[in-house]
C-alpha cells in the first residue's frame, strides 16, 4: 500500500494538501510537531474519505528528524510514492534581530531537512512506477526581501534546487513540482513576527490554503516542473524580473521594515 508523506501537515498549506490528496484516493503519512493537532487531522481525514491515515510528532527541525521519519517509514512498512516537504517558517525583522542560532534552526528545517529527506526517500522512488516529490517554496525566492533577507534567500534554495532535481530525473518515472504560494491564510504572518504594513499587505491578496493545495496536487500530478500560486503572484515574479533590483528591494524592504 503506497501513501503520501507530508511535513507540517498539521494545518495551513499542509493539511489542505493532505485533504486533497485524500480526496484522491492517496494514503497518508503526516508529520508536524504538533501531536493533537496531527491526530485531529488524521481522524478527520479517515472519517471524510476512505483512506488510511497515520502521523508522527517530530520536530523536523533537529538534524536527526530526517533520518527519524525515513525509520518510522520502515519500521511501520509504509511504502512512500509522494513526498510534500511542506514544513518551513519565516522571521521578519533585520537580520540582526535574531541571534546565529534563531537563523540555523530556520535554515535546517526550510533546506536541510527538505534535502536529506528528499536523499533518503530517492532510492526507493527509483524502484516504483511513479513517485512525486513537491517542494513548497515561496513568492520570496524570486527577489531578495529586505526584512525578509534569509526566508527568501532559503526559498530561493528551494526553488533552485527543485529546478535541478527536475531536470536530473527527467527520464526516471519521479517528477519534482516546486509550489510557490504568494500571501495565504495561514499562521505563517504570526510565526514570522510580521509588523502591521506587512500583515495589511498580506491581507490584500490573501489565498485560502485550499485554493494553494488544489493548485499545488494538479500541478504535482501533472509532474509540473514549476508553478506560482494566484495571478498577483504571477505578476509580481515578472515584474521582479523585468524591474531594476534596487528598485524591487527597497519596494519590498517598506512593507517590511
Amino acid at each position: 500500500m503506497e501513501y503520501a508523506l507530508i511535513t507540517g501537515a498539521s494545518k495551513g498549506i499542509g493539511k489542505a494538501i493532505a485533504h486533497e490528496l485524500a480526496a484522491r484516493g492517496f494514503n497518508l503519512l503526516l508529520v508536524a510537531r504538533s501531536e493533537e493537532l496531527l491526530q485531529e487531522t488524521a481522524a478527520r481525514i479517515t472519517t471524510l474519505y476512505p483512506v488510511k491515515a497515520d502521523w508522527l510528532a517530530i520536530d523536523l527541525s533537529t538534524a536527526e528528524a530526517p533520518q527519524n521519519v525515513y525509520d518510522w517509514c520502515r519500521a511501520k512498512g509504509f511504502t512512500v510514492s509522494a513526498l510534500v516537504n511542506n514544513a518551513g517558517y519565516g522571521l521578519s525583522g533585520p537580520f540582526e534581530k535574531y541571534n546565529a542560532g534563531q537563523h540555523l534552526n530556520m535554515m535546517q528545517l526550510n533546506m536541510s531537512t527538505l534535502v536529506s529527506l528528499t536523499r533518503l526517500f530517492l532510492p526507493d522512488f527509483h524502484q516504483l512506477p511513479r513517485a512525486y516529490i513537491m517542494n513548497i517554496a515561496s513568492s520570496a525566492a524570486y527577489q531578495a526581501v529586505p526584512g525578509l533577507s534569509l526566508y527568501a534567500a532559503t526559498k530561493a534554495f528551494v526553488l533552485a534546487f527543485s529546478r535541478g532535481l527536475h531536470q536530473e530525473l527527467f527520464k526516471s518515472p519521479i517528477t519534482v513540482t516546486c509550489i510557490s504560494p504568494g500571501a495565504t491564510d495561514t499562521d505563517f504572518p504570526n510565526r514570522a513576527q510580521l509588523g502591521e504594513k506587512g500583515l495589511k499587505a498580506a491581507e490584500k491578496f490573501n489565498m485560502t490554503p485550499e485554493a494553494v493545495a488544489s493548485i499545488a496536487v494538479r500541478a504535482m500530478l501533472a509532474g509540473k516542473t514549476e508553478v506560482i500560486t494566484g495571478f498577483v503572484n504571477k505578476v509580481g515574479a515578472a515584474m521582479a524580473w523585468l524591474l531594476p533590483k534596487t528598485l524591487v528591494e527597497r519596494t519590498a524592504m517598506k512593507i517590511y521594515e
